[in-house]
């Protein structure tokens, strides 16, 4: 029996504006120092183990929440087009370090005007559920960069 699947839900589209050029929105994401500061949602504390943005090197980031074991992100570039564009894999591990359901990601970035449009596509995820964790995941890391583009904080 062969099973079709309509993967359109399971596809994460999330455009958002900073105000910042593209070259500052871009080094936000390959920059150890920067990242840590802004992924994961409120309460979690990110940590860079790997993190190396050029196609075909890794990247690996522990996200440390308040309660609970950490959870691990990991993944390869695919692309490095600064300050265009950045394609990478993206996995959860398990706690014995075996990668999960690896999606892929393509972040975008246009300037306009003196701001930077940045478009996130992630995909396919196994899951409705799976897109829609992300999807709160990566908006409430998104407003972590408007701060730490405005010189603010985030959570460092």
């Amino acid at each position: 029996m062969t099973t079709v699947r309509d993967d359109s839900d399971c596809v994460l589209a999330v455009t958002r504006v900073f105000d910042a050029p593209p070259p500052a929105v871009f080094k936000a994401w390959i920059d150890p120092a920067q990242i840590v500061r802004w992924i994961g949602p409120q309460s979690i504390k990110g940590e860079v183990k790997t993190m190396e943005p050029r196609p075909g090197g890794a990247y690996r980031i522990v996200l440390h929440g308040a309660s609970g074991p950490a959870n691990v992100v990991s993944g390869v570039y695919r692309e490095v087009e600064a300050p265009r564009r950045l394609v990478f894999t993206w996995a959860w591990e398990t706690p014995a370090g075996v990668r999960q359901h690896e999606t892929l990601v393509t972040v975008i970035f246009q300037a306009k005007g003196k701001q930077t449009e940045m478009t996130l596509r992630q995909e396919v995820f196994e899951s409705r559920e799976a897109c829609e964790r992300h999807r709160h995941g990566w908006e409430g890391s998104f407003d972590r960069v408007v701060e730490i583009l405005a010189g603010g904080p985030g959570r460092g």
